[in-house]
């Protein structure tokens, strides 16, 4: 049988790009890599071929339109990628390892550092975003050492790189099971089954949507999630980001650089994120602030976005504000949905610890970072998690002993 045919429309600065990519190597598929950056013209190629999408990454099996990352990855759950991609199944091969860590963010691979330097081996299990939400990140202001700031994708390499040094092993992989009942404990992916003695959750947390049937309907057809993954399609367009957080703040003027003019729409008539951040902000001409507002309806032409309404909570009113384009940064879920009924979790699915230490209820596990922190939410606080997490399984481990 022929080897199928697989493409993959990509740019620079996009962690879905990466997260699809990591698929198919961690499957051994060869694919053509077509980077809309390098090559603008393919950017009207790819639009066409995907009906109109609009976002990055998008995904093709001998010629067959298979959508982006979250599409692919929802047909590796169901079984159904290895057989576009004609591959045999495989027995679920097990593997033990002594300390076992979930995510690749600041949290995870700042565990790794200290557990390597312990002689614990760590194994981190990198989960879908590699290298967590810094990745869409274009400058990080904020982590100590860098005064001229550093791009998220770099820091996270640099973080990678230093776990590597003290010989921790990453390898590409995401947790649909697990059994925390007894030790040692029991995770399984889509294709291995791994067993360890002391587990570190540092799964991080991903963008939430507004759950509008319009959004939904535009998804990757105007609606994005991420700026610098997808701001680059909308150049010298109208678009609007919705948010009061850091996250929005910086996308927003992020867009400013490449978009005619950017409405940031905010429910309050403050925003929560940091004062330098609303500062440039406010100080941008090219951004709009459209406060004490929500986004009404996504309106479009059935394939793509045209317009979008906002809706004034105060008053009622609703206004039409001409733009092609809607990035969401409304917040982040906690990724803990595969321990749930087995740790304990607030109302929106963090991770429960018992007082200042990384404990969860099972003696054994442990959480940094996102999961566990809904507060904070910062690069560097994750980091801290990390450590305090990995000095927990490390005394933990040689009380066992």
């Amino acid at each position: 049988m022929s080897k199928p045919k697989v493409e993959i429309y990509s740019k620079d600065y996009c962690p879905y790009c990466v997260k699809a990519k990591s698929l198919f190597d961690h499957k051994g598929v060869e694919y053509t890599e077509i980077r809309i950056d390098l090559e603008p013209e393919q950017r009207d190629v790819m639009i066409e071929r995907g009906g109109g999408a609009r976002t990055v990454p998008q995904i093709f099996i001998n010629d067959q339109h298979l959508g982006g990352c979250d599409d692919v990855h929802s047909l590796d759950r169901q079984g159904k990628l290895d057989e576009l991609l004609a591959i045999e199944a495989k027995e679920n091969q097990m593997e033990h390892k002594q300390v076992m860590i979930l995510g690749s963010g600041p949290a995870g691979y700042t565990a790794a550092i200290y557990a390597a330097r312990a002689n614990l081996s760590p194994f981190v299990l990198a989960g879908p975003q590699k290298g967590g939400q810094l990745t869409t990140t274009t400058e990080v202001e904020n982590f100590p050492g860098f005064p001229d700031g550093i791009d998220g994708n770099e820091l996270m390499t640099k973080l990678e790189a230093q776990a590597a040094r003290f010989e921790t092993v990453t390898d590409y992989g995401e947790v649909i099971e697990a059994d925390l009942s007894k030790r040692p404990f029991t995770l399984k992916t889509d294709d291995k089954t791994y067993t360890c003695d002391a587990l570190i959750i540092a799964t991080g947390a991903s963008a939430k949507y507004l759950g509008l049937p319009s959004e939904e309907k535009y998804k990757n057809h105007g609606v994005s999630a991420c700026a610098t993954c997808d701001g680059f399609f909308f150049r010298g367009q109208k678009v609007a980001v919705t948010g009061g957080g850091d996250t929005a703040l910086e996308e927003a003027s992020y867009l400013a650089n490449l978009c005619e003019k950017v409405f940031l729409i905010h429910r309050r008539d403050e925003f929560r994120a940091s004062k330098a951040m609303q500062t440039r902000v406010k100080n941008n001409p090219k951004i709009e602030l459209v406060l004490d507002s929500t986004v009404d309806e996504v309106i479009g032409d059935g394939t793509n976005m045209t317009d979008l309404r906002v809706k004034n909570v105060k008053t009622g009113e609703t206004r039409d504000l001409g733009c092609t384009g809607l990035f969401v940064a409304i917040g982040h879920h906690p990724n803990t949905d595969v321990f749930q009924g087995q740790l304990d979790m607030d109302d929106a699915g963090y991770l429960l610890l018992d007082g200042s230490t990384s404990k969860t209820k099972v003696p054994g596990v442990y959480a940094a970072g996102d999961v566990a922190d809904s507060h904070y939410r910062q690069a560097i606080t994750a980091a801290g998690m990390g450590c305090r997490a990995a000095l927990d399984a490390e005394r933990w481990l040689a009380e066992q002993e």
